[in-house]
């Protein structure tokens, strides 16, 4: 089998992966309070949980951006990333979407729906394509 050109996946997952660390996954790990006010968020005086809640989220995403960016080198054999990221994306334009309507978030996040509205659709429209099968004596 001869691998097809999947460059526009892997800009994608290269893309997608190291904006994904660098703006939201490392920050969130590092220091979600100094992140949450960057972003305007008012941070209560308890602020115990959000911290825990701002780092369990930044690991998670530490780890999903680093397996983006591994995953860039075969977008093929990692394709299942990319309708995890639809799905991930699209739930976090639903939940953006949400907060946004009930004017319960800083405006920083509700002008991220467009953000990840963007990032489902890139998800869908990146999906990378299978090898070809070679021609009779490998002709092709």
């Amino acid at each position: 089998m001869k691998r097809r050109d999947n460059t526009r996946s892997s800009i994608f997952l290269l893309t997608a992966s190291g904006v994904g660390l660098v703006a939201f996954a490392l920050p969130l790990l590092l220091s979600p309070l100094r992140w949450a006010k960057a972003l305007r968020w008012r941070v209560p005086a308890d602020s115990d949980l959000a911290l825990y809640l701002g780092r369990s989220l930044g690991a998670v995403a530490t780890t999903l951006t680093l397996g983006g960016i591994r995953a860039a080198f075969d977008p093929w054999r990692n394709r299942i990333l990319f309708p995890m990221a639809a799905v991930a994306a699209g739930l976090l334009t639903l939940v953006h979407t949400a907060g946004a309507v009930q004017r319960r978030q800083p405006w920083t996040e509700t002008a991220e729906i467009l953000f990840w509205g963007a990032m489902t659709v890139g998800a869908v429209a990146c999906y990378p394509k299978p090898p070809e099968e070679e021609g009779i004596g490998g002709d092709s």
